[in-house]
């Protein structure tokens, strides 16, 4: 495999052969690899994967930008509460990115729904009909669906996002193709099965299974050759571009040797986006559900897209990290470290070209005191996670049990997700608070991720006072955070319990980073013990309040009605 060097980053792609080909993939990194500098037209940001700022939402309900495509291939039955297309696209996206939305947040990631071709038909999963609004349901992952957008958009948003200092994170399924209906074929049985149906008592009985009943599960652990589906083969004749695929399918497979196995067809079709687009990233879909060496490909083979495209479009390039690849593996939670346990077996998926996991362990964790949340994380990410990462969050597309759902306090829950160790995913409409209990909509877990899932609340931007309240909180936070590596993957502690200070500190290389947050603070006039951590006669400003302070006998004094102050060195 051809690599591209760095002055940043080494890669080293070791492949060992032992009755089954596996491909171990080890980062080997240097003391400077971790931080990259974005340019910005104000200031120069530094980023690292580790404290990252996501922001995630659905395609379909974020923004829409083009209303010619709402309606595509007949989709126009009538649907359950919420389980239609409701308009947004990849270029309601990229408006959001040219309007400063995202960089007023604070995001420098930005992880988006799947936005592959859709099965065509409707499903009735018990809740009245349901389309592929959600981007899960495959139909062909070789074209976009022309509800989300067209190459054309989703290249424009890729090059939008790096050009305002944000990656770009493509959510990825190889678990599954989408459901039978009365239009779309099922896949050969050489590909997929339709059962048993998983029940999680086991490693085998959670990996080789059919999650659901009538979502058909690739056969993602075999390495027997396949033909590609007739079904696939006239509709790329029809739509003019069959001699194309089956060319660069040939390439392909005759670089890497890989056997034409269902995995590896996937594997092709979706590398393709990040070596065409400069994609900079991977969300992965169901990852406890497919056997962990398949994660292991799907990374070398990204890695390799992503340098070839660095190598091919230098002037484009954003920074040198390399290609990163977080987790859903549902139900992990920090407190489990290095390893996700079944039953009967334990898999450490970050040595499966995992940086991160997503953490389903914050949204519990937001119940408790601040300290002791932030001093359980810090304990982790600087213990057996070292190196590695998680992806918290509180509310989520599918989590039936968001922390807040009432949202209730909007305000701490900012302070929960945007200072807590590790990347932070905020979930569109955290920062406006759109509501979550949606009437009309299931609420139990099987069937109750519509009520989630609402279009984004724009017009309460502009009527109601308090959603602007909430949203310029998140921003201050936000804005903080992605300023700092400190708040994300520094060095946590205590300074003051009453009122509540703490500092983060981040040291790596040359690279030095200091902050010292209060929370719960009182309002009018309050006293933050800075002793030890900040000497006296430094100069420093408030972020929050916009103050400019001095440090005197180990202490900050500051007079305003906020209940937190955000201190940094003043510049």
């Amino acid at each position: 495999m051809k690599r591209l060097l760095s002055a940043v980053v080494i890669f080293s792609l070791l492949i060992a052969c032992k009755e089954k080909r596996k491909d171990i993939i080890e980062e080997v990194s240097v003391k400077t690899d971790t931080i990259s500098k974005v340019i910005d037209p104000k200031k120069d940001y530094p980023f690292t994967w580790e404290a990252a700022n996501i922001y995630f939402l659905l395609t379909d309900r974020f923004n829409n930008g083009n209303t010619e495509n709402d309606v595509n291939f007949d989709r126009t039955a009538s649907t359950g509460p919420l389980r239609d297309f409701r308009g947004g696209d990849i270029q309601g996206i990229t408006h959001k990115i040219e309007e400063g939305y995202f960089s007023d947040l604070g995001i420098n990631a930005i992880w988006f729904t799947p936005v592959i071709e859709q099965i065509h038909g409707s499903t009735d999963e018990g809740t009245g009909n349901t389309y592929g609004y959600h981007g899960y349901w495959a139909n062909d992952w070789t074209a976009l669906d022309p509800n989300f957008g067209t190459r054309k958009d989703l290249e424009t948003m890729v090059k939008t996002a790096h050009k305002n200092g944000i990656r770009v994170l493509m959510d990825v399924v190889l678990n599954h193709t989408g459901p039978v209906t009365d239009i779309d074929e099922a896949w050969p049985e050489e590909w997929i099965r339709t059962q048993p149906t998983c029940d999680f008592a086991t490693y085998e009985t959670t990996t080789e299974c059919t999650l659901v009943e009538n979502l058909p599960d690739i056969r993602t652990e075999s390495n027997e050759a396949v033909e590609l589906p007739d079904a696939l083969l006239a509709k790329w004749k029809e739509e003019g571009r069959l001699s194309q695929e089956l060319d660069e399918l040939q390439l392909f497979f005759e670089r890497t040797g890989y056997p034409r196995a269902p995995r590896y067809y996937i594997i092709k079709w979706l590398t393709d986006y990040v070596n065409n687009l400069g994609v900079d990233g991977f969300r992965v879909d169901t990852v406890k559900h497919v056997n962990e060496n398949a994660w292991s490909e799907l990374y070398k083979e990204a890695s390799y897209a992503f340098e070839n495209w660095k190598k091919m479009h230098p002037e484009k390039v954003l920074d040198q990290q390399p290609f990163y690849m977080v987790g859903e593996v549902y139900n992990y939670g920090i407190s489990s470290g290095r390893e996700f346990e079944f039953s009967d077996k334990k898999v450490d998926y970050f040595a499966h070209g995992f940086k991160s996991l997503i953490n389903f362990e914050l949204k519990e964790d937001a119940k408790k005191d601040y300290e002791s949340i932030f001093r359980k994380y810090n304990k982790f990410l600087h213990s057996e996670l070292s190196g590695k990462s998680v992806v918290n969050y509180l509310t989520s597309h599918d989590d039936s049990h968001p922390y807040d759902a009432d949202r209730k306090d909007p305000f701490r829950a900012a302070n929960v997700l945007l200072l807590t160790p590790g990347a932070s995913q905020i979930y569109y409409g955290d920062e406006t608070a759109r509501d979550l209990t949606i009437e009309g909509t299931a609420d139990n877990p099987v069937q109750g991720d519509a009520t989630l899932r609402s279009f984004m609340n724009w017009d309460e931007l502009d009527s109601l006072p308090r959603t602007k309240e909430i949203l310029h909180h998140w921003k201050k936070l936000g804005t903080f955070r992605r300023n700092h590596l400190a708040i994300g993957t520094g060095r946590h502690k205590r300074l003051g319990k009453s009122p509540y200070v703490f500092s983060r500190t981040y040291v790596e290389g040359d690279y030095k980073d200091k902050v010292v947050v209060g929370l719960d603070l009182p309002k009018g006039k309050k006293s933050l013990w800075v002793k030890g951590f900040f000497g006296d006669g430094t100069k420093l400003y408030d972020t929050y309040s916009e103050t400019e302070v001095t440090v005197e006998n180990g202490k900050v004094l500051l007079e305003n009605d906020f209940n937190i102050a955000l201190l940094e060195l003043k510049e």
